[in-house]
């Protein structure tokens, strides 16, 4: 894979399955480190790590995924940096971090990732990312592209990305996760309503179609398109920027 940003400048992944036998992601380290190289191929310089927080599914150990984060962080390409973070589904065990303020969050600042059931969103959940917000957290928004309420709802839309960042999925934008999917994360990128996009990469083969998704920004939007939502973006999400 071909590398589409300049030399010397990095795109951020914010939300990607690289570490082994945790979750649906990477098998053993093997695809890790093959994973993290075809990133760093497309220009990714900088990584988060973000196993799934599922309770019921994948609720993988704090002991268990830092000894996966040293052992990939080990035999990683050496140009991309590592982070870690989580995938928090909005469920009884991501309701109880948020009451005692233990949300697992990128490199344990603010700013966490969090996703919802594409069927329906939870109850009083803007009101409770605007709580969020006020007390100097700063949430940030998986794939809003799949959630179903959002389709047909402008206004919820609105309301939902004031308390927080869309990050919406690249293999999306290509078309791999269904038609109304591929629409609406289009629009959100088009709109200006996404601030970042991300691989959600669980294999190698995720990350060819997340080459696809850059592919079509920058033929669609431009090479500034690219940077803002692959550099700027991210960081910006980062900082708990809107």
């Amino acid at each position: 894979m071909r590398a589409i940003h300049p030399p010397g400048v990095g795109f951020v992944d914010l939300h990607s399955h690289v570490l082994f036998g945790l979750d649906d992601g990477a098998r053993d380290i093997g695809t890790s480190r093959a994973m993290l190289g075809a990133l760093a191929a497309l220009g990714f310089t900088e990584v988060y790590a973000t196993p799934h927080q599922k309770a019921g599914q994948f609720m993988p150990s704090r002991g268990a995924i830092d000894e996966a984060f040293a052992a990939v962080r080990a035999v990683c390409a050496p140009e991309v940096r590592l982070g870690l973070a989580a995938e928090n589904m909005w469920d009884d065990v991501f309701y109880a971090r948020l009451q005692d303020g233990t949300i697992p969050a990128y490199d344990g600042g603010d700013a966490f990732l969090v996703e919802l059931r594409p069927p329906e969103l939870p109850v009083g959940v803007v009101d409770q990312l605007f709580k969020l917000r006020m007390s100097g957290r700063s949430p940030v928004l998986a794939h809003p592209e799949r959630y179903e309420p959002l389709w047909h709802d402008d206004g919820l839309v609105e309301r939902l990305r004031a308390q927080c960042a869309f990050v919406c999925d690249l293999a999306a934008l290509a078309g791999y996760h269904g038609k109304q999917q591929q629409k609406m994360a289009r629009r959100f990128v088009e709109e200006g309503i996404a601030v970042a996009v991300a691989s959600d990469a669980h294999t190698v083969e995720d990350v060819r179609s997340a080459a696809e998704g850059i592919a079509w920004i920058q033929k669609r939007l431009g090479k500034a398109a690219v940077t803002r939502l692959l550099d700027d973006g991210p960081r910006m999400a980062l900082l708990g920027e809107l």
